[in-house]
C-alpha cells in the first residue's frame, strides 16, 4: 500500500516539474515573441524575450508573400497538409485499432508470430525504406494519396491499441456474446466507447508525426499544388536575405494546428497516460 506523500515532497515534486515546464515552454515564448518583432530583433539572444515593437507586421508579410500562382498560397499548402493528416489519423485509427482487437482479443492460429512480426516493424525506421518505396511509387508522385497511405498502416500505433485492449476485463466481452453480439458489434459497441483514451493518444501521436512529415514529401512532391506546409516552410525559410521574423511566424502557423489538436483531445489524452500510469 503507498503511502501518501508529504507536503514538502509533494512541494519539491511540483518545483521540479515547474522549473522543467518553463525549460521546456521558452523555445516556444521566443517562437511567439519572435514572430512578433521585426526581423533585426529577433535574433539578439536573451534579449528575445522582451515584448518590444509587437505586431502582426510579420504574419500579413507571409501571407501576402504566399498568395500567388508563382509563389504558390499559403491556405492551399495548409489544406494540402490537413487533408493528408486527417485521412492517416482517420483511417489509422480504423485500420490499427481492427488489427489490435484481432490480435489482442480473438484466438485465431499464428496470431502471437504475427504480433511479434508487427513488434519487429517498429525497430525498422522509416528511413531505411524510404528509397525503395521511391522507386515503387515513382510513378505516383505529386498525387495526395501516395502522401498519405503507406502512413495508415503503423505498428507503433497497432502496439498502441493492444496493449490498451488487453487491459479490458474479457468478462465484458462474454456478456455481450451472451446478448448474442458479434466481433464486429462488439468492436464498435463495448470496445471503441471505453477505449477513448487509447484513441486519443493515437490520434494526437499520429497527428504529430504526421504534420512534420518531411522526408517522403521531399522525395515525392515537386508541384507547389501538392506540396504541404512542412515541405513548404524549408522553401520559404531558404530564400535569400532571410527574414527571421517571417519565419518565425511561418512556424507559429505551423504549430497552431497541433495546439487545436491536442486541446479537443487532451482530456482522454491524459485519462490514458494516467490509467497507464496506475498500471504500471
Amino acid at each position: 500500500m503507498g503511502t501518501t506523500p508529504t507536503p514538502l515532497r509533494r512541494f519539491m515534486d511540483y518545483a521540479v516539474l515547474g522549473v522543467l515546464a518553463f525549460i521546456f515552454v521558452l523555445p516556444v515564448i521566443y517562437l511567439f515573441l519572435g514572430s512578433l518583432k521585426p526581423s533585426d530583433e529577433v535574433l539578439n539572444g536573451l534579449s528575445g524575450f522582451l515584448p518590444t515593437h509587437l505586431s502582426f507586421d510579420n504574419y500579413s508579410s507571409v501571407l501576402d508573400s504566399l498568395n500567388s500562382e508563382s509563389t504558390g498560397y499559403f491556405w492551399r499548402f495548409m489544406g494540402v497538409s490537413l487533408l493528408l493528416a486527417f485521412v492517416v489519423v482517420t483511417g489509422g485509427l480504423f485500420v490499427n485499432s481492427m488489427a489490435a482487437y484481432g490480435l489482442s482479443r480473438l484466438k485465431w492460429r499464428g496470431r502471437n508470430a504475427v504480433f511479434t512480426l508487427i513488434l519487429l516493424l517498429m525497430l525498422v525506421p522509416f528511413e531505411s525504406v524510404a528509397v525503395p518505396l521511391f522507386y515503387m511509387f515513382n510513378d505516383q508522385r505529386n498525387t495526395l494519396p501516395i502522401l498519405a497511405l503507406p502512413f495508415i498502416a503503423n505498428a507503433f500505433s497497432v502496439y498502441q491499441f493492444h496493449t490498451f485492449f488487453r487491459s479490458i476485463p474479457p468478462s465484458i466481452e462474454e456478456a455481450a456474446r451472451i446478448d448474442g453480439a458479434g466481433p464486429w458489434r462488439t468492436f464498435f459497441a463495448i470496445i471503441v466507447p471505453m477505449s477513448k483514451p487509447a484513441f486519443a493518444s493515437v490520434a494526437i501521436l499520429t497527428f504529430l508525426i504526421q504534420w512534420g512529415s518531411f522526408l517522403w514529401p521531399v522525395l515525392m512532391v515537386s508541384d507547389p499544388s501538392v506540396r504541404p506546409l512542412p515541405l513548404e516552410m524549408s522553401v520559404f525559410q531558404g530564400q535569400q536575405p532571410p527574414d527571421w521574423g517571417q519565419i518565425l511566424a511561418f512556424g507559429v502557423l505551423l504549430v497552431l494546428p497541433v495546439l487545436v489538436v491536442f486541446a479537443f483531445f487532451q482530456r482522454w489524452f491524459v485519462q490514458g497516460v494516467a490509467s497507464s500510469a496506475v498500471k504500471g
